[in-house]
């Protein structure tokens, strides 16, 4: 928990360093130009399976964005999801003798790919909702029979918030995953660095 609260702390003191050091004009949206970012994303599982057997995670996404208009844009994001496996301990108990194990979770990974929009309203900030489906890449959960279940494709739908400069974009998001039996969400901090292409 030490260390979720230290990364935390980090991220959020990057996050101020980024903002405060950016230019002081707001991201401009220029109707039918693109823009591309590559960002470093804080995860926070908060529910389901998921967060049995991970309390943090990190990811590394590319988001291309297309201007609609001059307050709104459409987005397509993909890259990779590291959900860090934690330690659990259990206590066995056999007629007498009482047992305590401790044994570490997988780490479990996702891919996402989503569609997305995002509308501005003045001064750099924005809303954002995205959906789109998440690849999971290993067997981490297991149902209510005991037994892995095996990789599943997610249904994602996440709405944000955010504040993007000329070169920065800072955002908060929650994440929900469903289907296939097992759902569960995810909280995430995301900053990164775009340019017009």
């Amino acid at each position: 928990m030490k260390t979720t609260k230290q990364i935390l702390a980090t991220a959020l003191t990057a996050v101020a360093i980024f903002i405060g050091t950016s230019s002081v004009n707001a991201q401009s949206i220029t109707k039918d130009a693109f823009r591309f970012g590559v960002g470093v994303e804080g995860l926070l599982p908060t529910g389901g399976q998921l967060k049995n057997i991970s309390n943090i995670g990190l990811g590394g996404t590319g988001r291309l964005q297309y201007g609609l208009a001059n307050n709104l844009a459409l987005t397509l994001t993909s890259g990779y999801y590291n959900y860090f496996g934690k330690e659990n301990t259990y206590t066995i108990t056999n007629g007498t003798q009482v047992t305590r194990v401790t044994q570490k979770a997988i780490d479990f990974g996702m891919v996402p790919v989503k569609l997305g929009i995002k509308a501005f309203v003045g001064s750099g900030f924005y809303f954002s909702a995205e959906g789109g489906a998440g690849f999971e890449t290993k067997d981490a959960y297991r149902g209510a029979t005991g037994e892995l279940n095996g990789k599943a494709t997610k249904l994602i739908l996440s709405p944000g918030i955010g504040y993007a400069s000329q070169k920065w974009d800072v955002g908060a998001r929650y994440e929900n995953f469903s289907g296939q039996d097992n759902n569960y969400g995810t909280v995430g901090l995301r900053i990164a660095y775009g340019f017009g292409l």
